[in-house]
């Protein structure tokens, strides 16, 4: 199989940011903050995004560009003769569907949304219950979000199916760009509101006396565990597309580019929600139910709020399907490599295996909507705790032991790997705080979400 690679640099940088910008760090970024004391959050957040994201990321990217493989194929690579790195691979192939079982679900729910604000659902001076029947409604009817649903799946291997030049790079550069000018046109009308200053006070000013209302040692768990999370590390989303990278640029400079978009998508999406929540009353801390209930009852009341909701599910739209169809192409990638399919046949079977095994996270709202698994959650809520508190920190782990140990690659050849172009090169003499410090910074993040998270 001959190995594609990215057309331009550009596109890399734009495929991957799209990977790490999704619902996840659109979403539970504002929100986790205004649980956690607001801009005290935002701060530890960007410390920890400096020192645990970036080096777990140029690792992700410094196994597939030093390999040239998806992460199965990459561990048997790289690894020592006789080792069983490899079948971390296997893990990280189940954790993609796994995280596609669920994910495509609440993409579904976006595109629903626009469209019903497009349409006109939601009208002016709605009442909050009014609102919120909408979002029931849709999740109590399977074949209306299981329509939703298979839409997002097929449109995804659809653009898969043109490989990835032609299909995901040419794709995601045109919703990538889409994506920007939204936020910065949402984020805009947002901050031009009546009473939007208090929003922005609460979201940018580090107030540490409400910080520590949260209790400063939660506000500063949370900030780690977000930094970790937002950039969807451990699974080998992110390695896919360093196997597809050129040696011209270092790997650190490639990571800060990624996570400056993703965190400039992150921290504008809280442009939109805090001044808006504030300007109408809202508290912006009211958990997973923000998108789809809190801020539909803003944009009713708002002048213009048909044209505005509309904007920012298509916004919403746009950042959740980029994520699709770059986890879509890591899936494809390692069936064709794993299991000799072209192609066109990995599209056919992973888009029927997708379709179906998605159908219990949409079926898990209405028909079975008293089913509980994992600590009394429904199917969704235990397919996302599996992907986010076990696959991602376990995963980032073990690609952080393979580059910095001895029993691994070794951590002179990531080093030269990470350093290779030009760009931000690491110092060797971060050796100490890669080997020991990191591993205890991804200890706290997964017993924290294990046994920790309610």
């Amino acid at each position: 199989m001959q190995r594609e690679s990215f057309q331009s640099r550009l596109g890399f940088l734009l495929v991957s940011a799209g990977c790490a910008i999704g619902i996840g760090n659109v979403w539970r970024f504002p929100y986790v903050a205004g649980q956690n004391g607001g801009g005290v959050f935002v701060l530890f957040y960007f410390l920890f995004l400096l020192v645990l994201g970036v080096p777990i990321l140029t690792m992700e990217l410094a196994v597939g560009r030093a390999s040239g493989k998806s992460s199965l194929r990459a561990f048997q690579t790289l690894e020592k003769p006789g080792h069983k790195w490899h079948l971390h691979g296997w893990l990280c192939l189940i954790s993609n569907c796994l995280l596609m079982m669920y994910y495509t679900t609440v993409a579904g729910w976006m595109i629903s949304f626009f469209f019903k604000f497009a349409a006109g659902t939601f009208s002016s001076g709605m009442d909050t219950a009014a609102v919120k029947s909408v979002f029931a409604n849709l999740k109590a009817s399977p074949l209306e979000c299981g329509g939703w649903m298979a839409l997002i799946v097929i449109l995804g291997f659809a653009v898969c199916s043109f490989g990835l030049q032609n299909g995901l790079e040419r794709i995601s550069k045109y919703m990538m760009g889409a994506l920007l000018v939204l936020i910065v046109v949402l984020a805009i009308n947002s901050i031009t509101l009546d009473g939007a200053a208090d929003g922005l006070r609460f979201y940018l000013l580090p107030d540490f006396t409400r910080a520590a209302e949260a209790g400063l040692p939660t506000v500063i768990t949370a900030a780690m565990n977000q930094a970790f999370f937002t950039l969807s590390l451990g699974v080998g989303s992110m390695e896919i597309f360093g196997s597809y990278m050129k040696k011209d640029n270092t790997l650190t400079s490639e990571a800060v580019r990624i996570c400056s978009l993703d965190t400039f998508v992150a921290v504008l999406s809280g442009l939109i929600i805090f001044p808006a929540c504030f300007s109408f009353g809202i508290q912006p801390d009211s958990g997973p139910s923000l998108i789809f209930e809190t801020l539909p009852n803003v944009f009713v009341n708002m002048a213009g709020g048909r044209l505005w909701g509309a904007l920012f599910f298509l916004f919403m739209t746009f950042a959740s399907f980029t994520t699709v169809i770059a986890v879509f192409e890591n899936i494809l990638v390692s069936c064709m490599e794993n299991f000799g399919w072209s192609r066109r046949k990995s599209v056919t079977i992973g888009c029927v295996f997708i379709l179906l095994a998605s159908l219990p996270c949409v079926l898990g709202h209405s028909v079975w909507k008293d089913l509980t698994l994992i600590r009394g959650m429904d199917i969704q809520g235990s397919e996302d705790f599996l992907v986010s508190n076990v696959f991602l920190p376990v995963g980032s782990l073990i690609f952080l032991l393979f580059c910095v140990t001895r029993w691994g690659w070794g951590f002179d050849k990531y080093l030269d790997e990470a350093n290779m172009g030009k760009g931000i090169k690491l110092s060797r003499k971060l050796k100490p705080f890669f080997q020991y410090v990191l591993p205890i910074m991804i200890l706290i993040v997964l017993i924290q979400s294990l046994f920790l998270t309610s």
